[in-house]
């Protein structure tokens, strides 16, 4: 076994072994970087929708990578990122999350042999580094798992980095340096600190060391109890609640069942991956939904600064086989959402992922996220361990739901329906029943996860800004009353392909998606896209909440084409209390937002001046509607549209809404299809 480049003098190694910047001065790039491949040219036969080929994905994580080396301890060990601020975890902690996330890209980048760069030999004497003293507080030293805890997250990707190089790097390691990995590695087989999807980060540390022969009998009983935890949070229909309360998000696709299938992959489990694989294709079945025809995943829910991430999950179903996506769809998905974040600034100047959507933007973050913390969108670049002759990267692209008709779509238990239009790509998320961990009654809101509605070309504001798609009741000084948890009361299709319904929400009972009609594949052009779930042009989802003592308001959404009926009733009120409305929050070059009263508010709209989103920097504008409570139930109706459309009509041409009882509306879409709702 050949001794590796750290454990000896620079003079001593071997021309293969050295790390680039060890080479001589001859043979070095400027800055120690060796030169990148100049851009390829797009290729609009085979990738009509992005022009990206494999190539493009190649040459983007060789940027990034090279990026990041200025940034690297001298030994390697750490790769500490400049930014606004550290995270909770600290300094330290940052530069291991620095060199864990992005050795994973380096792994991914690097998976066929191709390393033009050297990408493993640095990562290889960065592990030797960062090993030979943990806990210290030398330039090198990486923390102790038991001293800071987010190092058993960077853990997982040191591990899955090790895993898929196994026979590259892993194997030709010093004894010493592989002892001094394990034993830093093995904390992260306890139970996890913290009870969500962190359980998932022992299980990827316990796949690395079983694989590797190493404390199996320990491994395997992490990977059983991590898997036995995650179960009690599986909710059906390709979704799970990332911990105990009902959170919903991108995690769903990028941590709970991203690390448990590839796991079963990895290790050729096929009793794992029977297992785990149908559930990651009904997720997929929803989670194609959520991209934009310009290539945005929907930004809901915490940790959006991990943004291309979102593209994580469709390669993992095209890796194992289990997907609802064609591979032209799978790859005009995930070179979309790359596309999208590099043409709009997610790199700076110097090409380092900054902490934000687009560009910077701090109201994004949590207090866990720190300058390396972007660089989890390593992920993203999971379709690299498929060969380039794999029909992923040869096929043509074909285009997304977003792009193919107009849709509505309920996903399963969580209470969220997304509605698209093919019109301008756009797709929109209402929130029925999607909670933060950390949501309580009369609580702060997250911005991330109590707004009824998200979209992929808007907001949402933040504090101190009025919160957009908002209904509050407000108090004597216009304080506005927070949403809190809401308790899903049912969601799914309305309408049978233009027959009308009369579904009652607000009992405890709903549609779930996949049970009921679907359009005529005809309809949506050629090739399997989206697999067999519900796809109808009406839906609605319904949710409680109380913003008060003693109050309760009952919401629903009804959508139709860009058209959406808003409808909250307010149960125990004073009389007289105001209630605001508010609608989406746009950019004067944005989607053009538009909200009508119909019943319960005064005549006309005002506009709040919003500022800075995700989108970009301010003023926005986020429309509003007024009404005060009317006796001991007040039912408030709305009508509100997005849309990218050229010069749209007014969203009251959409829709005619009848109030028939005091809690009983129809709507008469400009189809001519009529929907009844009863909260």
């Amino acid at each position: 076994m050949p001794t590796p480049p750290e454990d000896r003098a620079p003079e001593d190694r071997a021309p293969q072994d050295r790390a680039p910047d060890d080479r001589a001065p001859e043979d070095r790039a400027p800055e120690g970087r060796a030169p990148v491949a100049p851009e390829p040219g797009e290729d609009r036969a085979l990738s009509p929708y992005t022009g990206w080929t494999r190539a493009h994905w190649e040459r983007t994580a060789d940027r990034l990578l090279l990026a990041v080396r200025p940034h690297a301890s001298p030994r390697k060990g750490l790769i500490q990122l400049p930014g606004p601020r550290p995270s909770w975890s600290g300094v330290r902690s940052d530069g291991l999350e620095g060199y864990a996330r992005t050795f994973l890209l380096a792994a991914l980048r690097t998976a066929h042999g191709d390393d033009p760069h050297g990408h493993l030999d640095r990562y290889a004497e960065g592990l030797a580094a960062g090993t030979r003293r943990p806990g210290g507080t030398g330039p090198e030293d990486w923390p102790l798992m038991a001293d800071i805890r987010q190092a058993v997250v960077e853990a997982a990707s040191v591990a899955l980095a090790l895993r898929l190089t196994r026979r590259r790097l892993w194997d030709r390691l010093d004894d010493r340096v592989r002892q001094r990995t394990v034993d830093w590695l093995l904390p992260a087989l306890e139970p996890s600190p913290v009870d969500n999807n962190w359980w998932l980060f022992g299980l990827t540390v316990a796949g690395f060391l079983k694989d590797a022969g190493i404390e199996t009998d320990r491994a395997a009983a992490t990977v059983e109890r991590s898997l036995e935890r995650v179960e009690k949070w599986w909710l059906g229909d390709g979704w799970y609640s990332d911990g105990d309360n009902r959170a919903f998000d991108h995690y769903n696709a990028w941590a709970l069942h991203f690390y448990p299938v590839l796991h079963a992959h990895l290790a050729g489990d096929r009793a794992l991956l029977d297992r785990y694989g149908p559930r990651l294709r009904a997720q997929l079945d929803d989670h194609v939904h959520l991209f934009d025809g310009n290539g945005a995943p929907v930004p809901y829910g915490r940790s959006l600064t991990y943004r291309f991430a979102a593209a994580a999950a469709p390669w993992l179903g095209a890796l194992t086989g289990h997907t609802p996506l064609t591979p032209g769809a799978t790859r005009r998905l995930a070179s979309g959402t790359l596309r999208y974040f590099l043409d709009r600034g997610a790199t700076d100047e110097k090409g380092l992922l900054t902490l934000g959507w687009h560009g910077p933007y701090e109201p994004v973050l949590q207090s866990y996220s720190g300058p390396g913390s972007p660089y989890w969108a390593s992920k993203g670049f999971l379709g690299l361990l498929l060969p380039a002759g794999h029909p992923v990267w040869t096929a043509r692209e074909e285009p997304l739901p977003a792009e193919r008709a107009d849709t509505v779509r309920a996903f399963g238990p969580t209470g969220l329906l997304v509605q698209t239009t093919a019109a301008d790509g756009l797709v929109r998320l209402h929130n029925h029943g999607s909670n933060h961990v950390g949501s309580t009654e009369q609580g702060e809101d997250d911005p991330g996860y109590a707004r009824y509605a998200y979209s992929t070309r808007t907001g949402p504001t933040t504090a101190p800004d009025p919160a957009d798609n908002h209904f509050a009741l407000l108090g004597p000084d216009g304080t506005a009353t927070t949403r809190g948890p809401a308790t899903p009361l049912g969601s799914g299709p309305a309408t049978p392909l233009g027959s009308g319904t009369d579904t009652a929400l607000g009992s405890g009972t709903g549609t779930a998606a996949g049970s009921g009609p679907a359009l005529d594949p005809d309809t949506l052009g050629s090739g399997t896209v989206a697999g067999s779930g519900t796809v109808t042009r009406t839906g609605r989802a319904a949710s409680a909440h109380r913003p008060l003592p003693g109050v309760r308001v009952l919401s629903a959404t009804l959508v139709h084409g860009r058209a959406e009926v808003r409808a909250h009733l307010v149960l125990g009120a004073p009389e007289g209390t105001p209630v605001r409305q508010t609608g989406w929050a746009t950019h004067a070059d944005g989607p053009v937002a538009q909200l009508h009263p119909v019943h319960g508010y005064r005549p006309g709209t005002t506009e709040l001046p919003t500022g800075a989103t995700l989108q970009g920097p301010g003023p926005t504008r986020t429309l509003a509607l007024h009404g005060t409570t009317n006796g001991p139930e007040a039912l408030f109706v709305a009508l509100a549209s997005l849309t990218a459309a050229p010069d749209p009509a007014p969203v009251s041409d959409l829709a005619r809404v009848q109030v028939t009882g005091p809690r009983t509306l129809t709507v008469t879409w400009q189809d001519g299809s009529t929907d009844d709702l009863a909260l």
